[in-house]
């Protein structure tokens, strides 16, 4: 339990109401999760307004109230506070109420459009072979030292992730890793939190949807790296020409990577197949199980990152070439006649281009290239036509399918694809998924490739608001038993 007046030392009060104390034993912002003794923050979403649920929250058992309006009926019994930003108050009195558990390991945000999840999961499994236990805070799955938890966001809520940091303090981990969306960081989800160290991957076109314009997308990746203190580093990819503007004014110690020009860590890629590549990292050559340009800039990060935790070069090295590729991320499946299907994430315009550019870098050309991908309803309408332009310029045959469609028709999302497809590339339309998979599997002979793009990782495809299980790999699995070339 922890006095209210506690929680709220360090939040910028605009005026109190109620009754002057209250004993808090759990903190929420959803009202139908509030409990006898709880706090409830009242926090203007982007779907409703948290403000409308106080009296239920009061209803529930809710003996204290942190909102940026008074409501109109004031219960006695109950302790308010009124402050000017709901959602950064609670980050601050979530962070004082599990102890301000950031500050007892080190913890590392990365953040970017494409890249988050291999990198901080690379980072995961890095520390864990040199020895450390660690947590994990990513897309694919949240990892308290060997314990995993399901993962419902890119970045948790404020009040769940200093729970999860606490019970990583608690499991012994020296180190936490977490992707950090730019939901999460508009939303103030990392507010608060003490972070060790930064690092930024990459900037392009996603989630215009929710930002509107790039410069507020720009803007939301910037703040991550402004709030960064003084002793953190701050680790900046130079190949990306937002690189540089991540880090103005940012008052940690900087440094950049390269695999194109002269940073601070540079890689090279020496021989890339399918299964693998050769790289020249820190004037050492090691292999490793992961290919792709993409892959190449994330292990220089995931050293970079090391080194500034205080790693050893020669052991980090080892660990590194030791290291697997993530689920979903330029995955491999080899059928037996010869035919190989890669399923990736890619659901942005530059992760696709950088997919097929490492494909069409190690296929021959007598080798077809099948590309199945689609885009996500409810999500960024502008990149649909993009999309569909990128595989078909790469691809011998494009399939168009569906991938999440949400509430939005698979049919018209399929449309504003195929607007940008060019004239005479040949392509083909199969809103169902499993069928596109299936038709990709029977055009596929030996040698040829086949990437199935956009899910990677997912298991499950969301139709309106029901996730039904699907699975890429599975379902490329199935089909390569029923095909015989």
């Amino acid at each position: 339990m922890k006095q209210f007046s506690t929680l709220l030392q360090k939040v910028a009060i605009v005026t109190r109401a109620g009754a002057e104390e209250a004993e808090i034993g759990n903190l929420c912002y959803d009202s139908r999760c509030v409990e006898p003794g709880s706090c409830f923050f009242a926090v203007k979403g982007t779907a409703t307004d948290g403000h409308r649920f106080i009296s239920m929250a009061i209803e529930h058992g809710a003996v204290a109230i942190v909102c940026q309006n008074l409501p109109e009926q004031i219960d006695p019994r109950v302790a308010y506070a009124v402050v000017t930003d709901s959602e950064q108050a609670m980050a601050l009195m979530a962070a004082a109420f599990y102890g301000d558990p950031s500050r007892e390991l080190k913890l590392v945000g990365v953040t970017g459009t494409n890249g988050k999840t291999t990198t901080a999961t690379l980072l995961y499994e890095l520390v864990r072979k040199l020895g450390y236990r660690a947590g994990l805070i990513s897309t694919v799955v949240y990892k308290i030292d060997e314990r995993e938890v399901a993962s419902t966001h890119t970045t948790p809520d404020t009040i769940r992730l200093n729970r999860m940091i606490r019970e990583m303090v608690d499991a012994g981990c020296d180190y936490c890793f977490m992707e950090c969306s730019s939901h999460a960081i508009v939303q103030q989800r990392t507010y608060g939190l003490h972070f060790a160290g930064g690092l930024f991957s990459n900037l392009t076109h996603d989630h215009l949807d929710y930002h509107k314009t790039f410069a507020e997308y720009l803007k939301a990746k910037k703040g991550f790296f402004d709030l960064l203190p003084k002793e953190a580093f701050a680790i900046t990819n130079a190949d990306d020409r937002n690189g540089a503007v991540m880090v103005q004014n940012c008052r940690a110690h900087i440094k950049n990577y390269s695999l194109r020009s002269i940073a601070d860590y540079r890689c090279k890629i020496i021989e890339m197949h399918l299964d693998g590549m050769l790289l020249q990292l820190d004037g050492h050559e090691i292999w490793s199980s992961l290919t792709g340009r993409f892959n190449a800039s994330n292990l220089l990060a995931v050293y970079a990152t090391a080194l500034e935790l205080g790693f050893d070069s020669a052991e980090t090295l080892t660990a590194i070439s030791l290291l697997q590729p993530v689920s979903g991320r330029f995955e491999c499946i080899r059928a037996t006649n010869g035919v190989i299907a890669v399923v990736d994430y890619a659901h942005t315009p530059d992760a696709l281009e950088n997919v097929l550019q490492t494909i069409d870098e190690i296929r021959t050309a007598a080798n077809s290239l099948i590309v199945v991908c689609g885009c996500g309803g409810n999500r960024d309408r502008e990149k649909r036509p993009i999309m569909a332009r990128i595989a078909a310029t790469h691809a011998t045959t494009t399939i168009l399918t569906s991938d999440n469609p949400r509430h939005e028709d698979p049919e018209t999302i399929l449309d504003e694809m195929e607007q940008g497809i060019p004239t005479g590339s040949r392509h083909l339309r199969i809103t169902d998924r499993a069928a596109a998979i299936r038709t990709a599997v029977m055009l596929a002979h030996e040698g040829d490739v086949i990437l199935v793009a956009g899910k990677g990782h997912e298991n499950y495809q969301i139709i309106g608001d029901v996730k039904h299980p699907f699975d890429d790999c599975e379902e490329l699995r199935k089909a390569f038993q029923g095909v015989r070339n």
